[in-house]
Order: structure tokens, then C-alpha cells, then sequence
């Protein structure tokens, strides 16, 4: 197999499964789009060993295991037939990615499988500070890979895309929460749940209309996200300029997620937002805008 047909195959993975992200990726010029694809592909693909719930937790984890040393072979030039490891080798090595961002990915996806309890009690996490970790690991460290393909020259745009990837995954919470308490899981801080005067008993019953207290529990994580957006909005001009634009439908399609959210009043046990497609065109449509009058610069 060449490596321009592992990369066909990680537009296709990418198409069929990205969603938000695939309008992000099609801003992107052709090398950089690729290496996107290549990344998203790996990720995709840990993220199935680790939620694939006809194998039990350790059967998972063996799995992943094993798929990830497969991988740390293909860095030591072991050869491959792997589309998904031939292409991201090589956009590894065309935008110099770090091997360890890479692992950071794969343990993002595995720390649910980390964290499993008995199956009577929720997978919580105590404090804002302990859910910022996962958020870092299971988005932050996305957008950290991300950056090195979209081009950079100041540091400080490291600290923008990890919090970028903050916000994005706080929306993902919000919009999951109904999910995420029927599969034993609570993203939302216990202490935010104590501050607020709300138990887990309560969000277990899948509340609505939701009582003021608890529409204030989950504003509040609402806030945070949106202060993190602002970090993104900060990050776009550090980029590479034919990067931008694929960063900001990104950012546009979650941030209008959060709106929705917002504008629902936080009523997320009733009904499961999404950004419809006809916006997610628009907002593309407005970024391939851009990437013409880009080119249309630089050609000049």
C-alpha cells in the first residue's frame, strides 16, 4: 500500500465518522487536510478499542495495549500495512509532531477505562481542577497536534489551543450529560453539584423541567466554556493564515452547539442538541470564502 492510499483511506474514516470536525478539515488545504485526517483516524480508531462494549474492560485494555505498541514499532521503522499508522507516520514526520502528544491522545481515550467503577456506583470526578485533566487529555492535546499541522511560530498559541480544546469539551458534556449519568458517568464536578445544592441522585432521574438550581449547575459550566472560547478567538491570528479558516468553522460549529444549549435554557435531559447541517454548510461556506480570498492574496 502507498501512503497517498492510506490517506485516501483516512479521508474516508474521516468523512464517515468526523462530523463536526470533517467541516473543519475540508478548509484546510490538501497536505494539511491529509495529515488532519491521518490524526483523526488514529483517534477514532482508540477511541473504538476502548468504547467497544461487547469485550469487557480488560479485554479493551489489552487491546489498546497491543494496538499501541503496533504503533510504537511503525516509529521504530517496523513495517506496517496499517493505512491508518502508514499515513500518520508520515504526517508525523512532515509537521513534526512528538511521538508523546500522539500517546497522550491514546491515554485520553483510555481514561475512562481507567477510571471504571463498580457498576452500581457513577465515574465522578471531585473537583474542576481533576476534570480540566481529562479535558486536556481527551481534547486539549487534540488541538496541541492540531496547531503543529495548521503552523505556528509564537508558544503562547499552545496555551490558546489547550484551552480551545477546554471549551470544546465542556460543550460536549453539557450536550452528553443525559447520556453520560445512563452510562454511570458525571462529568460535572461534585463540587460544582455541592455548590449548587444538587445531588446525583437527581440528575440520575433525568430532571425536566429542571429546577432553578440545577439550570444554574449547568450554566455555570456554560460560563467556564465560554471563557475558554475566547482563548480560541485569541489563537486564530497565531496560526498560519491558510490555516485559519478551518480553525474558525471549528470553532464557530461548537460555539454555536453551546448557544444552542444556552438558548434551550440548559434543558438537556429533554432533548439533545446539534448544530443542524444546513448551519454546519453555511459556516463552511463562509470559510471556503476565506480560504479563496487567502489565496487569492498570496497569488498576488
Amino acid at each position: 500500500m502507498t501512503v497517498a492510499e492510506a490517506y485516501e483511506i483516512c479521508r474516508q474514516i474521516a468523512r464517515r465518522e468526523a462530523k463536526n470536525f470533517y467541516y473543519a478539515f475540508v478548509a484546510l488545504p490538501r497536505h494539511k487536510r491529509d495529515a488532519i485526517c491521518a490524526v483523526y483516524a488514529f483517534m477514532r480508531h482508540a477511541d473504538d478499542l476502548s468504547d467497544d462494549e461487547s469485550l469487557s474492560v480488560a479485554e479493551r485494555r489489552v487491546r489498546l495495549g497491543a494496538w499501541l505498541d503496533a504503533w510504537h514499532g511503525v516509529l521504530r521503522d517496523e513495517v506496517t500495512d496499517d493505512p491508518v499508522f502508514l499515513a500518520l507516520a508520515d504526517a508525523r514526520a512532515r509537521f513534526e509532531i512528538a511521538p508523546a502528544l500522539l500517546d497522550e491522545l491514546v491515554e485520553g481515550t483510555a481514561m475512562d477505562l481507567q477510571r471504571v467503577h463498580d457498576a452500581d456506583q457513577y465515574d465522578t470526578y471531585a473537583t474542576f481542577d481533576e476534570l480540566y485533566h481529562y479535558c486536556y487529555l481527551v481534547a486539549s492535546v487534540v488541538g496541541l497536534v492540531c496547531i503543529r499541522i495548521f503552523g505556528y511560530q509564537d508558544q503562547h498559541a499552545e496555551k490558546l489551543a489547550e484551552e480551545t480544546g477546554i471549551a470544546f469539551q465542556l460543550t460536549n458534556i453539557l450536550r452528553d450529560v443525559k447520556e453520560d449519568v445512563e452510562r454511570k458517568r458525571m462529568y460535572l464536578p461534585l463540587e460544582d453539584l455541592q455548590r449548587h445544592g444538587v445531588t446525583l441522585e437527581e440528575l440520575a432521574a433525568l430532571p425536566t423541567p429542571l429546577k432553578p438550581n440545577q439550570r444554574q449547575l449547568l450554566e455555570s459550566i456554560a460560563k467556564r466554556a465560554e471563557a475558554y472560547y475566547a482563548s480560541g478567538e485569541a489563537l486564530l491570528p497565531l496560526i498560519d493564515a491558510d490555516a485559519r479558516p478551518a480553525l474558525r468553522v471549528l470553532i464557530s460549529i461548537y460555539h454555536r452547539l453551546l448557544q444552542q444549549i444556552e438558548g434551550s435554557y440548559y434543558e438537556v435531559f429533554a432533548k439533545r442538541e446539534s448544530v443542524p447541517t444546513s448551519t454546519k454548510l453555511l459556516i463552511l461556506a463562509r470559510g471556503i470564502v476565506r480560504v479563496a480570498a487567502h489565496r487569492l492574496g498570496a497569488g498576488k
